[in-house]
């Protein structure tokens, strides 16, 4: 079994930053897949960004491509996601989960980290 820890969520005002942290217990398949999801209230979860192990790219939604960015610490099984300029419409809960390339499911996930931005 595979752990996911998210950490780093918390509240802060417009204009802020956070950095979230997605710590996995065991380092997965090279070719695994992840990723950050998040949940608003009342709304579906949706995909924000995701990585490989290895690879010098990731993927970014669209429109959060000018105030978030995705890394990874290989040595500490973690990923990261930098939030900046935050706005109130970013008040999610936050999930880091990993998708299996043998099967392409995403079989793993935390239990989430609020993030909560006021005006």
């Amino acid at each position: 079994q595979v752990q996911l820890v998210e950490s780093g969520g918390g509240l802060v005002q417009t204009g802020g930053s956070l950095r979230l942290s997605c710590t996995v217990s065991r380092r997965t398949g090279s070719d695994d897949y992840i990723a950050w999801f998040r949940q608003v209230q009342g709304k579906d979860r949706e995909f924000v960004a995701g990585l490989k192990w290895t690879g010098s790219t990731g993927d970014l939604l669209d429109y959060l491509q000018d105030r978030f960015t995705i890394s990874r610490d290989n040595a500490k099984s973690k990923v990261y996601l930098q939030m900046n300029s935050l706005k109130p419409e970013d008040t999610a809960v936050n999930y880091c989960a990993i998708q299996t390339s043998e099967d392409r499911q995403y079989s793993y996930w935390g239990q989430g980290t609020q993030v909560t931005v006021s005006s």
